[in-house]
């Protein structure tokens, strides 16, 4: 037989010798870990954390088999710190940090993924109005729905356009546009997403002008984002308080009593 060429290799050991220690090592013990933890976690709770895991966005990196590793693996981690700081103080205390430490690492990720969900959410709510008024501009000035939705999808940027996007991928692929936009609303749990997919779909059925009805979604939803940031700002008094309270006020009777206890502190004693 004619010998390899030279740079390939055709033993299957060499391949996986060739390979990183992070495929040969670390992504088994992963693969291994995310099953243990699969089989643990019931199936709801699987369910509950693949939507967390759709909703934050994470990127096809972070599956949920990934996400309940790392569960467990934090879990293990801060179980055993607070094992050790408990050990120094007494057999409670050990026992009670280590309970502590475990909860918290098993919950840290579910936190870390409903954090990056609301950030996602409202970053989707702030970019709709100027994607609406995209649309409509598109859609008035002769292009079809999809076409305008392309356009969108196209010049915009952050997770509302990789959300269009991949509707515009489902829809190349032959899925009906209603169960496109509906798996969109499924994946970001907007509210006034959801609100445009229904009058969309309600304008599909009823023959209404998609125009007009983005046109109006477009009006309602600047005013709902005008209102909501009228609401935050009569918010931001009532939130200064507390800073004050806690911080600056007592600086500030420091300041401006301190020489006058002093004085009277050196008169009277």
């Amino acid at each position: 037989p004619a010998p390899p060429k030279p740079g390939r290799s055709t033993d299957s050991r060499q391949r996986r010798m060739d390979d990183g220690i992070v495929s040969r090592v670390v992504q088994p013990i992963i693969r291994w870990v995310a099953g243990r933890a699969r089989r643990l976690t019931p199936a709801a709770r699987v369910a509950v954390l693949e939507r967390r895991v759709h909703l934050a966005g994470i990127g096809a990196g972070w599956t949920v088999d990934r996400v309940l590793a790392a569960k467990l693996a934090l879990g293990g981690i801060a179980a055993l710190a607070g094992f050790w700081y408990g050990g120094q103080r007494s057999t409670l205390a050990m026992g009670i940090f280590a309970v502590m430490g475990a909860a918290f690492g098993y919950l840290a990720p579910d936190l870390i993924l409903w954090g990056r969900a609301r950030e996602r959410q409202g970053i989707i709510r702030l970019a709709l109005p100027d994607a609406l008024d995209q649309m409509t501009i598109c859609v008035e000035s002769g292009l079809g729905f999809d076409q305008a939705l392309q356009r969108v999808a196209e010049r915009g940027s952050g997770p509302l356009a990789a959300e269009l996007q991949r509707v515009l991928g489902e829809l190349a692929v032959g899925i009906p546009r209603r169960e496109a936009l509906g798996n969109l609303v499924d994946r970001t749990d907007v509210d006034e997403l959801r609100r445009f997919v229904v009058a969309v779909r309600q304008a599909d059925e009823y023959g209404l002008p998609v125009a007009r009805v983005l046109r109006v979604q477009a009006a309602q939803l600047r005013m709902r984002r005008r209102l909501a940031a009228e609401e935050r700002a009569m918010k931001m008094p009532v939130k200064i308080v507390f800073p004050l309270v806690i911080c600056i006020f007592p600086a500030l009777f420091v300041v401006l009593l301190g020489p006058a206890v002093i004085r009277i502190m050196e008169t009277l004693f």
